[in-house]
């Protein structure tokens, strides 16, 4: 059979295409059988590790992004504004806020080396960008401190370059030097190889903004007043006691979701401190709130906020998403626990509430009226191999 020539749309198609960086790479190719769940590469001590960055191109040079420097911070999110992810209509691009990028990399333990640019030695000017953060993470019986990589971006002009092999080798030399030699990531696009699969699904909130933009339709047989009234929703939740997470929380609903992560085959471990950077509410960032009986949390719902920008609208520039991030349901169901979710998000203005058909979340999508996504999430380790996993055993949230 013919190798693919253009980039690969499924798994069949991705074991006919020839992958010059990454069957060089520590990661499972498409044709092993695995059945382990351990490294692929032993781990090295860090003075082993060379000190030296990989060699660029000419006229590029290193430089780390320091996040806490405002001037520094804005550059980047008007980087990845103009250059990161869009839909393969050119309609719509993540836009991701300042206090999200906080959030998201400034987390407990991590380093700032692990935000890692490219600039032109000449202008200075951002060209390329690819971050880690520190996450445990449990894969089956094992537990491994890993780097989560994220916001790999490099600028239109400069991707006849291939900076993005180079910076994998270097994101992950950074990690190396800091005694972390496995990665975890996500990308929509397939390379060897992916332990899980999972799909988007989507929930309007405000269906006749979202059909307005053609984020999505009008059902057959229905007009726009009848959609709206279809999507509708109550003014207020149903789960009594159900409030805001606060710091008062923490310890106990940090228990709570390391018993709950150990159903599932791979997901995060949380320290307390981690835990209330996660997940302690900040408003247009994170949305957190649990039921508590006898000072014991048993149930959580959270979710996070991405907006998109609306590429080629007249009157629509932007799309509030909420996205699902860990929702834990012990004393209602998951679709009682999950409506109320839906109602928080609507309160808040959201536009669409998307979420993974990871967990159990799945059984409740249909009595919930959500719709199926166009494309789907892969995961993916850097130097381990495990046995793949269906979506209801994945319970791992990359950001």
């Amino acid at each position: 059979m013919p190798l693919v020539r253009e980039a690969p749309r499924n798994l069949d198609e991705a074991r006919n295409y020839r992958y010059d960086f990454w069957s060089t790479q520590p990661v499972p190719q498409f044709d092993e059988i695995v059945e382990e769940n351990t490294f692929i590469l032993a781990d090295r001590e860090p003075d082993q590790i060379s000190v030296q960055p990989l060699t660029l191109p000419a006229n590029l040079k290193w430089s780390d992004v320091d996040l806490r420097d405002d001037d520094q911070l804005s550059e980047l999110y008007v980087f990845l504004r103009d250059h990161y992810v869009e839909d393969d209509d050119n309609m719509f691009r993540f836009d991701y806020s300042l206090e999200f990028l906080r959030w998201a990399l400034l987390t407990p333990g991590s380093f700032p080396q692990w935000y890692c640019g490219i600039r032109c030695s000449s202008s200075n000017a951002l060209v390329a960008f690819f971050s880690a953060v520190l996450q445990k993470i449990r894969i089956y019986d094992k537990i491994k401190s890993m780097v989560e990589l994220n916001f790999l971006c490099v600028h239109s002009k400069f991707r006849r370059l291939r900076l993005t092999p180079l910076l994998y080798q270097e994101i992950m030399r950074r990690a190396n030097r800091e005694g972390i030699f496995q990665a975890a990531f996500t990308s929509g696009t397939i390379i060897p190889r992916p332990y899980a699969v999972c799909r988007y699904y989507h929930r309007s909130l405000n269906p006749k903004k979202l059909i307005e933009c053609q984020f999505s339709a009008l059902g057959r047989k229905m007009n726009m007043e009848e959609t709206i009234a279809f999507y509708s929703l109550p003014k207020a939740t149903n789960i009594p006691g159900l409030r805001a997470l606060e710091k008062k929380d923490i310890s106990s609903a940090c228990k709570l979701f390391n018993t709950y992560s150990k159903q599932f085959q791979v997901g995060p471990v949380f320290e307390e401190p981690e835990f209330e950077h996660f997940f302690l509410p900040r408003k247009g960032i994170i949305y957190s709130f649990v039921v508590e009986k006898s000072d014991v949390v048993t149930d959580l719902i959270s979710f996070y906020t991405v907006n998109t920008s609306v590429l080629q609208h007249p009157i629509h520039k932007k799309l509030n998403i909420a996205y699902s991030f860990y929702n834990i349901a012990t004393s209602v169901s998951l679709q009682e626990l999950m409506e109320d979710a839906l109602i928080l998000a609507n309160i808040e203005s959201f536009d669409v509430f998307n979420a993974l058909n990871m967990t159990h979340l799945e059984e409740i999508f249909r009595p919930l009226k959500f719709g199926i996504g166009d494309g789907n999430l892969h995961y993916y380790f850097y130097n381990w191999k495990c046995p793949p996993m269906t979506p209801n055993q994945v319970a791992l949230t990359l950001l």
